[in-house]
């Protein structure tokens, strides 16, 4: 394969979680279109090994480098640094697929940004569904309430800045637990690792403060399960996805999919779904 054709789309990854391995093996595998060409992670080392199992190594380069050698960059990283990932990347006019929409909320700049330089924020499904209903139900104002049921393993949610002083309760659960209850934006600052998917949603209909969120701790659950439920003009709707986990807990693995089909339908002559 020529790696440098210019019919490909040239892409970095940052971040080699279960999401950024997965994405980049898809592209090495190959995918219609595409071409990875670089990744990025905090543990230069390990990104190095991970890189020489690929099909085709490509370099490992600093996040805030990406924009010289690809015209999209997957950002899977903590969010803590994810300005140091979009900022770069949305200035040189590249487009941004953003797996942690709950740090979008506080640099919303970046979509003015975005908007200045021709760069594009791209936010996939991730582990949640439903979001092209969601979005057709906003349009022209007919979307009146929604509302997001999170169920997880408790082991899921430790660590979360929400519950730090509840782990040992969460430990010892033998029955579900309401832990919160508020706003998607309340949820993802409580819950940074978690709730991306609530701000995905809350993006895609009323806005972070007008999507209600309830997240529960379950013991008897081995999946995250997410419940939307809408009313609106147009229709009444609920739906429900239960996600296989991935190594990581806190991610499902449906979560690189639906990067993976993102970036498909970009580049498709026949595209499904709003």
């Amino acid at each position: 394969m020529d790696r440098t054709a210019h019919l490909h789309c040239r892409v970095g990854i940052v971040g080699l979680g279960p999401i950024g391995r997965a994405v980049a093996r898809a592209l090495d595998d190959g995918l219609d279109g595409y071409l990875l060409s670089a990744v990025s992670a905090a543990h230069r080392d390990r990104a190095a090994t991970f890189s020489r199992t690929l099909r085709v190594p490509v370099p490992v380069m600093p996040a805030d480098d990406m924009t010289t050698c690809a015209d999209l960059v997957v950002e899977c990283a903590p969010s803590a640094i994810f300005d140091d990932i979009a900022r770069p990347v949305l200035t040189a006019g590249r487009d941004l697929v953003v797996l942690s929409s709950g740090a979008l909320l506080e640099h919303w700049d970046l979509v003015e940004l975005a908007r200045r330089t021709g760069g594009r924020i791209l936010v996939p499904s991730g582990a949640l569904l439903g979001l092209d209903a969601v979005q057709a139900a906003a349009e022209c104002g007919g979307l009146r309430s929604v509302r997001m049921t999170t169920r997880k393993p408790a082991a899921s949610l430790l660590g979360a800045p929400y519950l730090t002083s509840r782990a040992e309760e969460l430990a010892t659960l033998t029955e579900p637990a309401l832990l919160f209850e508020g706003t998607a934006r309340e949820a993802i600052e409580g819950f940074p690792a978690n709730l991306n998917v609530a701000v995905a949603l809350s993006l895609a209909g009323l806005g972070p403060e007008r999507t209600s969120v309830e997240i529960w701790a379950d013991p008897d659950l081995d999946r995250n399960t997410h419940r939307i439920d809408v009313e609106a003009d147009s229709a009444s709707f609920s739906m429900t996805i239960a996600n296989v986990p991935s190594e990581n807990p806190k991610t499902g693995r449906i979560t690189a999919l639906s990067v993976i089909a993102l970036l498909r339908k970009l580049r498709a002559p026949l595209r499904i779904g709003t």
